[in-house]
């Protein structure tokens, strides 16, 4: 049965069995380029990848603009149907158009407002990383005096 260090390859400069003479220093240095190699190789996967899930994220943002024109199409359908609505239950056609488009702002407003409050009152600043780098700086101050 072989043991696990049976099972390790020693790399050599040259051919197969034998003996490595290359130094630590060399050993490092070549650990060193490898690693860096191994980053950039793994940057640049994810750089494809990312870009790949880009592309398909913008294709979806792509189907959801014009899923709302269209809803937005049948909102605008639905309001004229409300204006003819109120014509035809013998109210003028200037004053039907005039009321549906009062409820329709008045609706679109009442949004509005409460978005902006909802903005307004919310806390978009990001406290644990402002309270980390005040901790930090306190504790270089500290460690200075």
């Amino acid at each position: 049965m072989a043991r696990p260090s049976d099972q390790i390859e020693t790399r050599t400069t040259g051919g197969p069995g034998e003996k490595d003479d290359r130094s630590l220093g060399e050993l490092f240095s070549e650990l060193s380029r490898e690693t860096t190699t191994l980053v950039r190789q793994e940057v640049d996967l994810a750089k494809t990848e990312l870009t790949h899930k880009a592309t398909e994220v913008g294709k979806d943002v792509g189907f959801i603009a014009a899923g709302a024109l269209v809803a937005y199409a049948g909102f605008l359908a639905l309001v004229a149907t409300l204006i003819i609505a109120l014509a035809q239950l013998g109210v003028t056609w200037w004053l039907a158009a005039l009321i549906v488009g009062v409820v329709v702002l008045a609706v679109g407003g009442v949004l509005v407002q409460s978005g902006i409050s909802a903005l307004r009152n919310a806390n978009l600043a990001p406290k644990q990383t402002i309270q980390s780098i005040q901790e930090d700086a306190q504790w270089a101050k500290n460690q200075r005096s």
